[in-house]
């Protein structure tokens, strides 16, 4: 999927699923959007749908890092380099 993809998908899950009214790409989730560790395991679920595979443990770990909108599409586009053989 290309990033435009990525970030129509992500941001309709945020919107509809966790209730984000108008998400800012480089909004800090936590301080803007009250988003916590629970609504992450929860978009981590909605992604492994999204991309149709299950993420590794090393993979959900480097989740941990994501703070805004544009790092989840970062981190997509390296989930998908990474498995592109």
């Amino acid at each position: 999927m290309t990033r435009d993809i990525l970030q129509e998908k992500i941001l309709t899950i945020l919107v509809q699923d966790f209730e984000f009214q108008q998400p800012g790409l480089d909004d800090n989730l936590r301080d803007v959007h009250g988003f916590d560790s629970i609504d992450a395991i929860e978009l981590l679920g909605k992604i492994e749908i999204m991309l149709g595979c299950s993420l590794t443990r090393e993979e959900k770990e480097k989740a941990m890092e994501i703070r805004t909108i544009n790092d989840i599409l970062d981190y997509l586009e390296k989930i998908q380099q990474g498995r592109v053989r």
